[in-house]
């Protein structure tokens, strides 16, 4: 039976939540996790994902208020979350930039262990300067060595899992395994990775076992499973060794109508005038908070010079070429009359929203699955517990009459829900 698999990833508070809202439980609480745990347990989802900071997030040199703040550690949190719950996988966000691989191999594993084979490590990179301050390393590495470090790192960390003694560059690192966390039923953590450039797509070829992408428009996901299929086999993996859970986020109704009367009212309470500015702001490079935000763009130019690529919180891909970037907003805004968060809304990548009634998003998701161009979805909540309730208690049982959802557990471990061979 084709089986989709479901996760959700809470990030903290960023611009996916709509954290401001008055039924919004307390982000930082560890009742809201329990709560929202168990929810997904009972909707019998294959894991929760935690994300990880290891620094606030800047805007033009100071704090970024408006955006993820206040994260507990990841591994901490989903260690409590273990006790609570029995099946559901408990996956921590980690990055190989500023771990360290025999310090990270062994949190992990032991996870795993107090979870009885549930922990998975969603491995990232880091990409910004500000974060490299708080260990004494303040420059930031080039994008691919990013990936040559995390390669390495995830070699060292599965060798470490298997009791192997690890030799590298000529002996220049040598790590023993001695008093390494026995494995747990899964005999390792499953290995996420989230990345869509070139080597993050190598890098989750050789090595993961799950990967989180960004490519959720169907044509899109096609190719995408299709480039990761090709690069298994020249890793000489099989097609089925991987699954591939893009991030989505999902806005239902009663009617269609409903529904994207309620997402287009979720896409601007998620762009805030201050968020708007903000966003501004680090492209002119100046102080814009006494402009409106519903009103016309800045009539100022930017300052002069690039953003700094390794700053800001703002996507990779959009922190180059600035004042072609500025000048095509202005015509844009000036074609289609846009004030400065119409504008902002437009030109922010966002996660694909799977919009319609339960049995119309059912209807979507079981074709993606079976036509195999996605293994299943990776889910941002707007509101917790209210986004999450919505989805397991109206559309989970749209996706079990169509055939394509589990109508119980199999097993107990987070390897057996998604379907993966032994590690």
């Amino acid at each position: 039976m084709t089986q989709l698999h479901l996760g959700v990833f809470f990030t903290g508070v960023g611009p996916n939540l709509l954290w401001t809202e008055p039924d919004f439980a307390e982000h930082t609480h560890i009742d809201t996790f329990v709560d929202v745990v168990r929810t997904l347990e009972r909707g019998l989802f294959d894991a929760f994902f935690l994300g990880e900071g290891l620094r606030v997030r800047e805007n033009r040199g100071t704090v970024y208020d408006l955006d993820v703040a206040g994260r507990p550690d990841a591994i901490t949190q989903l260690a409590a979350l273990a006790a609570e719950t029995t099946h559901i996988g408990l996956v921590a966000t980690q990055n190989t930039t500023y771990n360290y691989p025999a310090d990270l191999a062994r949190r992990l594993a032991s996870l795993d262990a107090v979870s009885g084979g549930r922990a998975g490590w969603n491995i990232v990179t880091t990409d910004n300067a500000w974060t490299g301050a708080n260990f004494r390393r303040g420059g930031w590495l080039p994008h691919e060595r990013r990936y040559e470090r995390a390669t390495e790192f995830v070699e060292t960390a599965k060798a470490l899992w298997r009791n192997e003694h690890v030799v590298r560059d000529a002996d220049l690192v040598t790590l023993d395994a001695t008093g390494a966390v026995p494995p747990s039923p899964q005999g390792r953590p499953v290995l996420f990775q989230a990345g869509d450039s070139d080597g993050g797509r190598e890098l989750a070829a050789r090595h993961a076992d799950v990967v989180f992408s960004a490519n959720t428009d169907y044509d899109k996901a096609a190719a995408y499973a299709a480039d990761l299929r090709a690069r298994l086999a020249r890793h000489g993996r099989s097609a089925d060794s991987l699954r591939i859970l893009p991030g989505a986020s999902v806005v239902l109704g009663d009617t269609a109508g409903e529904a994207r009367e309620r997402a287009h009212w979720i896409t601007r309470e998620q762009t805030t005038g201050p968020r708007a500015i903000a966003f501004l702001e680090q492209y002119w490079g100046k102080d814009l908070s006494g402009y409106d935000p519903d009103g016309p763009l800045p009539d100022i130019d930017p300052a002069d010079g690039e953003l700094d690529p390794s700053r800001g919180t703002i996507p990779i891909e959009l922190r180059t070429g600035k004042l072609q970037r500025v000048a095509g907003w202005r015509a844009l805004a000036a074609e289609r009359g846009l004030s400065i968060r119409d504008l902002v809304i437009e030109v922010t990548p966002r996660h694909n929203t799977f919009v319609g009634t339960p049995g119309q998003v059912a209807d979507e998701w079981a074709r993606y699955v079976r036509d195999r161009v996605v293994d299943g979805f990776n889910l941002l909540p707007q509101l917790l517990p209210g986004t999450v309730e919505d989805i397991v208690d109206r559309l989970v049982p749209q996706l079990q009459e169509r055939g394509v959802y589990r109508t119980a557990y199999e097993g107990t471990t987070l390897r057996s829900h998604l379907g993966l061979p032994p590690a």
